[in-house]
């Protein structure tokens, strides 16, 4: 196959201020373009702005660099960390074609680029292009294998529409895998993955790391494997089938995140007692680390307040709790009565929970569903254990959630990724590490 072009939409907005460094062709305009833009809807057109005149309308609107390496682009006010408690605002800058089109009532910048282009982004975008090269490696051949998987799954989605939920009078079952974008293939948020242009790249280090594993993937059975990654798995990694469709991969099986597993433990976390027996430990595990060093190079600027994620504690008063999951399940439970775990995967994870009111019972799933219901942004993961304190009537008055692991845990763990790499293993040996039974393949040249 050869290098596909990526269609990633940046930003969406009532109207869109962009700048344009170097000389770039607008299409249906024979001068080349650069200095600064607006552009904002009019007469069912895209109206595009030059020092508040108007230059150009059309349905949608294209702008290419004369050379991808050398000009660029600027979007103000980039939306990143969207529905996250990081969210905020963010002016980035990209290489590649800017595409404008309408969508809705709104208007949305696309960037068309190389797929090893997007990927140098992608890298220095999750985590901070100083990290170890053997991680930047191992990361660059994650995250090309899930965007080739995607194009693929999309591709079968046009011929039948995913089913991602099972609501029944008892529960409600949901899960959440990527976004499908109907007029590009991924979002820029971390939704899909994180991906802010040139602006996050300080250095080399991301560039060689895709240069250096150009067109490489993991196969398995033949077929490109959908390579995952969440921030910390909590010591145990979770199998994909628990987190989303019901369907197993057998290279996104759980894993032991060390090198053996310790005498003495139990991983039996499907085992209610045992996942509590877990939390409330801090067991031997790549991922367990507070070496600032290392979590550098995972927890970018806006992720770095979080620093309690291994094994980690959130406690609501009885109020707080019954308003968030009223607010968030938009049913009445009432007061809360109890947080029952139902069922739970290999990494402790609950993927089934029944939430007890004075008003209503529901169980509730899968994982992310769980962490959006209990939380006002998101919980860090499903792994946790449910303490209940000062009961009057049956009804606690407080709740403390112990927790471990930050994310779905499924394939690698960018912290245990991370330290691996510190501890001078190769990028094919932390790829081995997390990925059952897969191997390393270049599919392009």
């Amino acid at each position: 196959m050869d290098e596909p072009n990526i269609n990633i939409g940046v930003l969406s907005a009532r109207e869109i201020k962009f700048e344009l460094y170097g000389d770039f062709s607008l299409t249906g305009v024979s001068k080349r373009q650069s200095g600064i833009f607006t552009a904002k809807p009019g007469n069912d057109k895209i109206l595009v702005l030059k020092d508040g005149v108007e230059i150009h309308s059309a349905n949608e609107i294209i702008l290419i660099p004369e050379d991808i390496e050398i000009e660029s682009f600027l979007l103000r006010d980039v939306i990143i960390g969207k529905q996250f408690h990081w969210e905020k605002k963010e002016n980035q800058r990209f290489r590649g074609v800017l595409k404008i089109i309408k969508e809705k009532n709104l208007l949305t910048a696309i960037n068309i680029i190389p797929m090893e282009e997007y990927l140098v982004s992608v890298i220095s975008s999750e985590m901070s292009s100083n990290s170890s090269l053997e991680l930047l490696k191992a990361h660059a051949i994650v995250s090309r294998g899930w965007l080739l998987a995607q194009l693929e799954k999309r591709s079968q989605h046009k011929k039948r529409k995913p089913v991602n939920e099972v609501i029944t009078e008892s529960e409600i079952i949901r899960w959440y895998d990527r976004e499908e974008h109907v007029n590009y293939d991924f979002c820029a948020d971390d939704h899909c993955q994180r991906y802010q242009g040139v602006t996050k790249i300080i250095n080399d280090n991301a560039l060689n790391a895709v240069e250096s594993t150009r067109g490489l993937v993991l196969v398995y059975d033949n077929q490109i494997c959908d390579t995952r990654y969440s921030k910390c798995c909590g010591g145990m990694t979770e199998s994909f089938e628990n987190v989303w469709e019901p369907v197993k991969h057998h290279y996104l099986s759980p894993v032991t995140d060390y090198k053996f597993e310790l005498d003495g433990v139990d991983y039996d976390l499907t085992i209610d007692k045992l996942a509590e027996r877990w939390i409330k430990t801090s067991p031997h595990a790549y991922c367990n680390t507070t070496d600032l060093k290392i979590l550098s190079q995972i927890l970018v600027d806006f992720d770095r307040p979080t620093n309690n994620f291994f094994r980690w504690k959130v406690e609501y008063a009885q109020k707080e709790l019954a308003e968030i999951i009223n607010e968030k399940s938009r049913i009445d439970f009432g007061e809360i009565i109890d947080l029952i775990p139902i069922e739970r995967g290999y990494s402790g994870r609950i993927i089934k929970l029944k939430i007890v009111g004075e008003k209503k019972e529901l169980v509730i799933g899968k994982e992310l569903e769980i962490r959006k219901t209990l939380s006002k942004t998101h919980l860090y993961s499903s792994a946790f254990f449910v303490e209940k304190k000062n009961i009057i009537n049956r009804t606690p008055q407080n709740f403390i959630l112990h927790g471990a692991g930050w994310g779905h845990g499924v394939g690698l763990c960018q912290i245990g990724a991370a330290v691996m790499g510190e501890k001078g293993y190769g990028f094919d040996e932390i790829l081995i590490h997390y990925f059952n039974g897969a191997k390393i393949q270049k599919i392009y040249s």
